[in-house]
């Protein structure tokens, strides 16, 4: 039976009994490295003190080299099962339309573009319904405005005193308005028609304000923000009153999510649950319990998913697209995502990422949910079958991934002139068109854009 030692030639033998020979010397074990020169038959000069000094190390750095393939090796393995996984998940007809269609679009590295100007760790990222302009909230206390086709930076939006938690855009439809939030404890509207000029700030929260959001309707009338006051207020648009405070969480909210017709809000926060609301009341509808830590992202799922996650539920048929909250998706730093129902069953457990689950999308087409990580990923989750993660883009970003947003359908594809927040559609609505471009932020202080 052959050794190891018969693949090796005379010089990588030689060279090998020098690095041992060194090696016992410097760890002084001079009877041990007597007892092998006498084995190899081989005197002092076989390692004299400049032979000494050349070997000295050279099995300790092979050592610790060995250490470092075989790391890369298990990452290579893993990325290989990830993308055989993939492959398997995929027909020959899905494979040949994959660039084609857009409801089978997911994103894939590299980024089309990586946005580079802010100074500390992105929290949010928010596209304009019309145009193509993304706005992004940073630590360095500033906004801002990108070209997302073009991939340059066309403005810095400069107002708040500390971290901006949130962007988004909406609100009236004849002029669409920019809306942040901070831990300054205010929330702030800019005029994109404008040059972003700072037209009102909202005040009232007594600690930072985590998330902020234009409630869908044709008027556009009304804002809501999440606070570590541990309460939701609506706002009116246009004047700036809190006109609701809502109490229920008995912690920092996290964030917050209107419906796309803006009946119902769901909320999520450091009490480990997540909460249904009334928008027009203020009425608790649902709470929902299952997560064992902070819940950081809640999303209404759209009408376009509502097949796939029917057959989740075990239903027998979906549920009319004309309702807007059957179903719900938490994500949270016990690192799951869960899929819920409207009156708070957990249908489905997602199981995957490594770290903190920080955002939430679903595919405006219904059969996927993506979500991004502390663990620098993007997952992709089918949706059509029972929620497995068919892709993974690994080190989408260098550092935590913290944001990420779909880009709504381009303008030609709105209802009555009606602009669609974030790519869902409105209800009852068939997504007739996708816009295959997403945006993610990260503690890497980039912003990066994912297109087809």
């Amino acid at each position: 039976m052959s050794t190891p030692m018969n693949y090796l030639i005379p010089r990588q033998k030689d060279e090998l009994h020098k690095a041992i020979l060194a090696y016992f010397s410097a760890s002084g074990l001079s009877n041990t490295g007597a007892a092998l020169r006498e084995e190899l038959g081989v005197g002092d000069e076989f390692l004299d003190q400049g032979t000494m000094k050349k070997y000295e190390g050279v099995l300790e750095k092979k050592w610790t080299g060995v250490l470092r393939l075989q790391k890369k090796i298990m990452e290579l393995e893993s990325r290989l099962s990830s993308l055989q996984s993939e492959l398997d998940s995929a027909t020959p007809t899905s494979l040949t339309r994959r660039n084609v269609d857009p409801s089978s679009w997911l994103p894939r590295a590299p980024a089309k573009h990586v946005l580079t100007s802010h100074r500390s760790s992105i929290n949010s990222v928010a596209f304009h319904p019309i145009f193509s302009v993304l706005a992004s909230g940073s630590d360095d206390t500033t906004i801002k405005i990108w070209d997302w086709e073009l991939g340059e930076l066309e403005r810095t939006v400069k107002g708040h005193t500390k971290a901006v938690l949130d962007v988004d855009f909406g609100g009236p439809k004849a002029g669409v308005l920019l809306v942040s939030c901070s831990s300054d404890l205010t929330i702030k509207l800019w005029d994109p028609n404008n040059e972003y000029k700072n037209i009102r700030t909202l005040t009232g929260h007594d600690h930072s304000v985590s998330a902020v959001r234009f409630i869908p309707s044709a008027a556009g009338e009304y804002l809501v923000s999440a606070s570590r006051d541990k309460t939701l207020r609506i706002w009116e648009v246009a004047t700036g009153y809190c006109i609701k405070t809502i109490n229920g969480h008995s912690d920092w909210i996290r964030d917050v999510e209107p419906s796309h017709d803006g009946r119902w809000l769901l909320s999520a926060g450091s009490d480990q649950t997540t909460r249904l609301w009334d928008a027009s009341t203020a009425e608790h509808k649902a709470t929902f319990l299952g997560h064992e830590h902070v819940v950081n992202c809640c999303l209404f799922a759209p009408p376009s998913a509502y097949p796939y996650l029917a057959t989740i539920a075990g239903l027998k048929k979906p549920p009319p697209a004309t309702s807007s909250s059957e179903f719900i998706a938490t994500g949270s730093r016990d690192k799951t995502i869960k899929l819920w129902d409207a009156r708070g069953t957990l249908l489905k457990t997602l199981v995957g990422h490594d770290n903190w689950i920080r955002a939430l999308a679903f595919h405006p087409a219904g059969k996927y949910l993506l979500s991004v990580s502390d663990d620098k990923t993007i997952r992709c989750w089918d949706l059509t079958q029972d929620g497995r993660c068919v892709k993974t883009v690994d080190e989408a970003h260098s550092h935590f991934a913290t944001c990420l947003r779909w880009a709504p359908a381009p303008a030609r594809e709105q209802t009555n002139g009606e602009a669609k927040t974030n790519g869902v559609p409105k209800a009852g609505e068939k997504v007739v068109n996708v816009r295959c471009v997403i945006a993610t932020g990260s503690a890497d202080m980039n912003v990066r854009v994912f297109a087809s």
